[in-house]
């Protein structure tokens, strides 16, 4: 696949591709390979990812010739690292905009993983690296459910789950999905300083209007209704209880429809 994959990406402007048959986590490697001398634009691609990692430490395997599993090492200019919260929003309209030209009317569940018909296809996790206050590094890892096969088992999921496939009827090429999802994050990622992301972010937020429940681990749920994002990439939610707005920053919760 590395062959393929270099061939389809030339076009792109990538400073450097490592691809592995298997490997633990992209995102392991990627953030080793920051702490060397990669460059703005460094890809890391895995055909397996055994020991992949989401949100609060869950698993995210990648099933050989399934699925997408990459991490993309950024170095963000200084207009670009007002907060690093932004950067899971540009991974996540970048893919909706890829499923988009499949035909596809996918959403974004606050604050890291893509739907299509409410079903979870591809989620997000962005790891930083900071020097002093400085945003050094982000390294954005992204897996998605391409091909049939390439669902977890029923009995892990936490949300429901479905694959690109699966809801276009056809098996897309996972070189080319990856190639337009490059794309459109370096196109986005220029607006990242206008606000134009962020607008871009809300307008697929998924649930909005609707009541759902938020809670961190071990933590009563919060149940409010999506009002829309702060300009950070917070969600703002109308409390239940007292009609409150509030803000939720980023941190380790979970977001569900309520009951």
């Amino acid at each position: 696949m590395k062959k393929q994959l270099q061939s389809t990406l030339a076009s792109l402007p990538l400073a450097d591709l490592r691809f592995f048959d298997s490997i633990g986590s992209t995102n392991d490697e990627a953030l080793a390979w920051a702490t060397e001398d990669a460059r703005d634009l460094s890809l890391v691609v895995a055909e397996s990812q055994t020991t992949g990692r989401g949100r609060a430490g869950r698993k995210w395997i990648t099933p050989s010739g399934s699925a997408l599993a990459f991490s993309l090492i950024l170095r963000p200019k200084a207009e670009e690292a007002v907060t690093a919260s932004l950067f899971t929003g540009l991974g996540a309209v970048a893919l909706v905009d890829a499923l988009k030209k499949r035909g596809l009317q996918p959403q974004i569940k606050w604050p890291n993983d893509v739907l299509v018909n409410g079903k979870k296809v591809a989620g997000i996790l962005v790891e930083s690296v900071w020097t002093g206050d400085a945003l050094d590094t982000v390294v954005l890892g992204m897996g998605v459910n391409v091909l049939d096969g390439s669902n977890p088992p029923d009995a892990e999921l936490l949300f429901p789950a479905t694959n690109v496939e699966a809801e276009t009827g056809t098996a897309p090429k996972r070189s080319v999905l990856l190639r337009d999802i490059l794309t459109a994050l370096i196109e986005w990622r220029k607006k990242i300083p206008t606000g134009e992301l962020v607008k871009a972010w809300e307008k697929y937020l998924a649930f909005q209007g609707e009541q759902v429940d938020i809670w961190k681990e071990n933590d009563e749920p919060l149940t409010g209704r999506v009002l829309g994002l702060d300009p950070d990439g917070s969600l703002r939610l109308l409390s239940a209880r007292d009609g409150r707005i509030m803000t939720v920053q980023f941190g380790e919760i979970h977001l569900r429809p309520a009951v």
